[in-house]
């Protein structure tokens, strides 16, 4: 006759009795941050796309070469001048409000607006 021996079975209940390897889910590679290695890791990233930023975009596009400034001459503003009139009196082509742009760059002007008396370069007439 043989004799056979049972072992009892263990129930698992919520998984509370696996180790921990067997409550991860799958596809989970087993590393969990807290709520600091997360913004650890999220400060290390932005500090990484910052520094290289900063390296690639402070090249330099100047040349050793000076440039030649555009030839100018220099107007004073009289009675009743606007910045209109006196760049439809040097516009050649007739296109007065590219050198009214022209006029207020060489003067570094935020409006239109002139003095009596006020100094302007003004671009020499092709």
């Amino acid at each position: 006759m043989s004799t056979m021996t049972l072992n009892p079975t263990r129930e698992l209940r919520l998984g509370r009795d696996l180790p921990v390897a067997a409550r991860q889910a799958p596809g989970s590679t087993g590393v969990r941050l807290t709520r600091r290695g997360r913004v650890v890791v999220v400060a290390a990233i932005l500090l990484t796309v910052l520094v290289a930023g900063v390296f690639f975009g402070s090249r330099s596009v100047a040349t050793d070469e000076a440039g030649t400034p555009a030839p100018t001459e220099v107007v004073m503003v009289g009675q009743g001048d606007t910045l209109w009139g006196i760049a439809s009196e040097i516009a050649v082509d007739g296109d007065v409000p590219s050198v009214m742009s022209e006029i207020k760059r060489l003067n570094a002007l935020d409006s239109g607006m002139l003095t009596l008396g006020q100094k302007l370069r003004i671009p020499l007439a092709d």
